[in-house]
């Protein structure tokens, strides 16, 4: 074939998929007989192979009737990948929920025969930065519905599955003959499943388009989310779930050149494509990215001027946090694409551009599917280049970089550490143990005790911005976090070591796991001694509690002897396992066990008189009982903070959770309860009756926790004895005599923290941080509350410091309104304690250097009550 011929097809095929609506709208069904057949979804000018199976067919209805089950997508995939030679079928992993992950592999029959060699092609080319051959597979990753309330996306997929497997004629030859497809068809399916129950169950025979309708008002939690309930499109960098790393897995292996990504926003909306606002781009992201992705707008656009159907673009939406589908791959040389289409949250919606079909909703899911094949092809030379120009521009930044990499300390702690260097390896970032002392101007990293990320790398990007501490930008307005610094997020200590000191820079291969030592437990003990601060001790002591074992909690430093004879010294929060207590049988099997299973030496004690400071059987030893937690969900909480809770507690420490809506309350008997857990979220209407119970069952011992907004509550409550400072302050310290209308969003932006990090001041010989080395903590701050205590040493554990802003974006206005501030107060109640986090200490589930201050003020709590 000349080139004059696949020039012709490219064109035809551009034209033809743009022409993806039916010549009729689709019609109102009143019945259960709707949705569409999957041919009135697609191109009408081609032809099906009658072997495949279509959609209806396999699912008994047809698309846009029901929203689909992941079990059936999961079925119908299967059907297609048995069924046409074209499609292979992996599973890349399983969710929490025990579903599978799948990813399709879509191409000609002859590349499938050769698909292994076709990747290792293109990774090597990737590795090469040269420029390929214009006859090199294109490759897309056409990723569906990471939110499970935005279904379009994942119903959608079941149509482009099949136009792929069934297709014939010239138009698909040319998209498959020498291009691959990556086909996820649900990002989130446990979301999915639950959302597909909601919009299913409440569908009657005749259609209710009422936004008032209960279809259309999720009960809570949404299925926005996944199991624990978080955000899975803020998880691409963070890694906290199953589903991501099965996802970055495929990514890291395949590097494909767009990866879409499908979402659904307020049903009043219309349609938008990227690129976002100009000036909100990564600032790590090249300018050619913005250049390619305009390029396919111009397709979508086409398709949309086509179809007489709304949009928008270049507004509304940014391209800046690495940690979201569309703008992961933008680190990565790849090109990430955002679309939203306006929701019908279920089968139909009156709204105010007219009323709204779920099968709309899925018709312009597959229109920009389409659109987004017809462009790529279209420009699949620049496309190509780019990639390959991405890595060798890459390259000469690196060689321009005045930063040579980072050098970090090994902790303590090598459970917090080691979680961090897995998020670096399943990114591909290399690093090395420092075999020999680095010295930098304000910081000693000692030998076998830190390691170094050399900036030298294709993951360059990426590791600029996970190390980046950037405090303002070309546009300070954010839809999303403005820093994400690893390091940080898990108070590990680190420094940038410029060109000028490489030379000291000496290394010893790569590792991946800082390994303990853990100590042989010992039959004949007096004693067993547990340090506090390994991440994983709660979990221990958790699983100790539940086997029956009599645990004390160190409120103060000691030095023992231990049966080897050594002398080891013990922080305030060390556990302690006196064998005078009632205990297990085989309690030390039941240690060497535990230790184990969760990497953390348990240490045999010889005596109870100590070298050095409380001996085991002080006054000051408090008792560690198994903790009984309610933790307050429901409306008016914040789903994906209780999630985080939920998650830390249950996935890190193995607490068994009890979860009740607040509105539940008032029915519960407290007194079951050791720990109440209150998450960030509005709780005006709780009631005087609940209210009154809850202070009676602090006053009688038990511990109260809340974080953000709940200290509010606990304020209004005088369950703690805080001032929160109020908006008119806020708001004053932001003048408005000389801004005009068209200032009024930039206004709202700079009173807003979407999420920086701020350093606080701790006091390390508070029971609340205990286990922490240093006498400072990054926290990340997601919102503007400001709380005012006395800052009293007994109650007032951490505030943040003169000037707090780390890295990200914060007004300076702010800024200066927070310094000095208090970030966590703990304040004895009768024989209980109220405990008080300004901000989300479990942020995102990957804030490991702040999420261990929950285990603290639960396992902790008995020394708190002795104030």
């Amino acid at each position: 074939m000349n080139k004059g011929s696949i020039a012709h097809i490219v064109y035809t095929l551009a034209a033809a998929l743009l022409l993806t609506s039916p010549l009729q709208a689709a019609p109102f069904y009143q019945s259960n007989d709707g949705g569409r057949p999957a041919s009135t979804y697609l191109p009408g000018d081609i032809s099906y192979d009658p072997t495949i199976p279509s959609p209806e067919a396999v699912l008994g209805a047809n698309v846009g009737a029901w929203h689909v089950r992941h079990d059936q997508l999961v079925h119908y995939m299967k059907v297609l990948a048995d069924a046409s030679p074209r499609v292979t079928l992996q599973e890349t992993g399983r969710t929490h929920e025990n579903r599978p992950l799948l990813l399709l592999t879509i191409t000609a029959e002859k590349n499938q025969q050769k698909i292994d060699s076709i990747k290792a092609a293109h990774q090597q080319a990737i590795e090469a930065g040269k420029r390929v051959s214009s006859s090199a597979p294109l490759i897309f990753y056409m990723g569906y519905s990471i939110h499970g309330n935005e279904p379009s996306g994942s119903n959608a997929a079941l149509l482009i599955a099949y136009y792929l497997a069934a297709g014939q004629g010239g138009q698909i030859d040319a998209l498959l003959e020498d291009n691959i497809v990556l086909l996820d068809p649900a990002l989130n399916p446990d979301g999915l499943a639950r959302f597909a129950q909601w919009a299913n169950m409440h569908k009657g025979k005749n259609l209710v388009a009422d936004p008032n309708h209960r279809e259309h008002e999720e009960g809570w939690p949404s299925g926005r989310s996944n199991h624990y309930w978080f955000d899975l499109n803020r998880d691409w960098l963070l890694l906290t779930h199953p589903e991501s790393r099965a996802r970055i897995s495929q990514f890291q292996q395949w590097r494909p050149h767009i990866l879409t990504d499908f979402h659904e926003m307020g049903s009043d909306s219309t349609f938008f494509f990227q690129p976002g606002v100009p000036t909100r781009k990564n600032p790590f992201t090249p300018d050619g990215n913005v250049t390619l992705t305009e390029a396919l707008a111009k397709f979508h656009a086409k398709a949309f001027d086509d179809a007489k159907e709304l949009y928008f673009s270049e507004e509304g939406f940014d391209d800046f946090y690495y940690g979201k589908g569309s703008s992961y791959p933008d680190a990565h040389g790849s090109i990430g694409i955002l679309f939203e289409q306006a929701s019908s949250r279920g089968h139909v919606q009156n709204t105010k551009n007219g009323l709204l079909t779920f099968e709309d909703t899925i018709q312009n899911q597959v229109r920009t599917s389409l659109s987004t094949f017809a462009g790529a092809l279209a420009n699949k030379p620049a496309i190509l280049n780019y990639q390959a120009s991405f890595f060798k521009d890459t390259q000469k930044q690196i060689d321009e970089e005045d930063v040579f990499g980072y050098a970090l300390k090994i902790p303590k702690d090598k459970g917090r550490f080691n979680a961090m260097t897995d998020i670096l390896d399943q990114h591909n970032v290399s690093f090395q143990l420092l075999s020999e002392k680095l010295a930098l101007e304000n910081i000693t990293f000692a030998a076998n005790e830190a390691i170094f990320v050399p900036l030298d790398q294709p993951n360059y990007r990426l590791i600029k911005s996970i190390f980046s501490t950037r405090k303002s930008f070309a546009d300070n307005t954010f839809y999303d976090v403005s820093t994400w610094n690893l390091p940080l997020a898990f108070n590990i200590d680190y420094a940038e070591v410029m060109q000028r000191d490489r030379r000291d820079v000496k290394t010893g291969g790569t590792t991946t796991t800082s390994s303990i030592s853990l100590p042989q437990v010992q039959d004949n003990a007096y004693a067993y001694a547990i340090e506090w601060h390994h991440y994983y001790t709660p979990a221990v002591v958790q699983s100790l509690l539940e086997a029956g074992a009599s645990l004390r909690t160190a409120g103060g430093s000691f030095t023992a002897t231990l049966t080897n004879g050594k002398q080891h010294a013990f922080s305030p929060g060390t556990i302690v396992i006196p064998t005078a207590l009632a205990q297990p049988e085989k309690l030390a099997t039941l240690l060497s066990e535990a230790s184990t299973t969760f990497d953390v030496p348990v240490f045999s004690v010889q005596t109870g008189l100590t070298v050095k400071g409380m001996d085991l059987g002080s006054r000051k030893m408090g008792i560690v009982e198994l903790p009984q937690v309610l933790l307050v969900g429901g409306r008016g909480t914040d789903s994906s903070e209780v999630g985080e809770i939920w998650h830390y507690l249950d996935t890190r420490v193995g607490i068994p959770v009890t979860i009740t809506e607040q509105r539940d309350l008032n029915g519960i008997d407290l007194s079951q309860y050791s720990h109440i857990i209150f998450a960030d979220g509005r709780y005006i209407t709780l009631r005087a009756n609940i209210s009154s119970a809850i202070d009676k069952w602090i006053q009688r011992g038990g511990v109260l926790i809340g974080q953000k907004a709940a200290l509010k509550l606990f304020a209004d409550q005088e369950w703690l004895d805080i001032d929160i400072v109020s908006d008119d302050v806020i708001d004053d310290a932001f003048p408005v005599d000389k801004l005009k209308f068209d200032d009024k969003d930039s206004l709202y932006a700079k009173k807003l923290i979407a999420g920086a990090v701020y350093r606080t001041r701790i006091d390390t010989t508070h029971p609340l941080f205990y286990g922490f080395q240093n006498d400072y903590l990054p926290m990340f701050k997601t919102n503007n509350m400001i709380v005012k205590s006395d800052n009293s040493p007994f109650a007032t554990s951490a505030t943040y410091s003169d000037n707090p802003l780390m890295a990200g974006y914060s007004a300076s206005e702010l800024t200066k309104l927070i310094a000095n501030t208090t970030a966590v107060v703990a304040q004895p109640r009768g024989r209980g304690v109220v405990i008080g986090f300004t901000d989300n200490v479990n942020f995102r589930g990957y804030w490991y250097g702040t999420s261990k201050l929950m285990s603290n003020a639960i396992y902790q709590s008995a020394l708190l009550k002795s104030y």
